[in-house]
This record gives structure tokens, sequence and C-alpha cells, in this order.
């Protein structure tokens, strides 16, 4: 997918999901290896709970969340729990399109790699570098 266009509709949730999981094909296998279930949700945006929560007030301050714990925390002993889920919000992730110009895959792929860093529990320069490996 080009990386946004002048004009016409916004894109939906599908093409966000598109970029999203082209994101996780070019991962490195060392990573693709550990997302295999993880959930890949885009909605159109948090709802008051997860907006509370994380001590936010609007829907468009929140582009991505990742819920759950990061590998080096879990237990093999752990069972009955909810699986691990990468939410991307798109509406925020559109307003955030439009407000920087931002090409939209870069953004998308953007939000995508940080909360997949979260899964990981990297650092924020770990999460750039991993970014940089992912770039076409």
């Amino acid at each position: 997918m080009s990386g946004q266009d002048a004009f016409g509709p916004a894109p939906d949730a599908d093409a966000i999901e598109g970029i999203a999981r082209d994101t996780i094909a070019r991962l490195p296998a060392a990573f693709a290896a550990h997302l295999g279930d993880v959930l890949l949700l885009v909605e159109e945006e948090a709802d008051d709970e997860t907006l509370a929560a994380l001590g936010l007030e609007h829907p468009l301050d929140l582009t991505g969340l990742y819920h759950g714990r990061p590998l080096g925390e879990k237990s093999s002993m752990e069972s009955g729990a909810l699986p691990d889920r990468i939410h991307l919000y798109r509406q925020a992730i559109l307003a955030e399109w439009v407000e920087t110009g931002v090409r939209l895959d870069d953004l998308v792929r953007h939000v995508t790699i940080h909360e997949i860093g979260h899964h990981f529990g990297l650092s924020d320069d770990d999460m750039h570098a991993l970014e940089d490996a992912v770039v076409d």
C-alpha cells in the first residue's frame, strides 16, 4: 500500500490492519516466532474504561495499546489468562496522520512496532532499532 493518497476516503480498518500485518511479516524471525498467540485488533477508538485506566481524556490521544504481560514476565505455570493483544485505534491513527503528515504506512508501522516492543519488554531504543530493521 502506498503511504497516503492526496484525496479519497479515509483508510478503513482493513487497510490499517494490512499495513500492521505487513509490518509483522517483515520482523526478524527471532521476533516473529514469539508473536503467534498475540491478537491484532484494529478498533475505531479506545473505550472509556481504557482511557480512564491510562489517565487519558480523549480517544484521539491513544493510537495503540498492548494488553498482556511482557514475555520475560510470563511463567509456564500460568493458565487461563486472556491472550495478549495489540490494539490499534483507527481514529487516533488517522488524526495523527493528518496532523503530522507522516506517511500512513510509516505511522502504522511505528505504532505496531511500539506495541510489539511492549510484548517483548523492549526499551524505546530497542524499539527504534527494531523499527529500523523492518523499514523497506
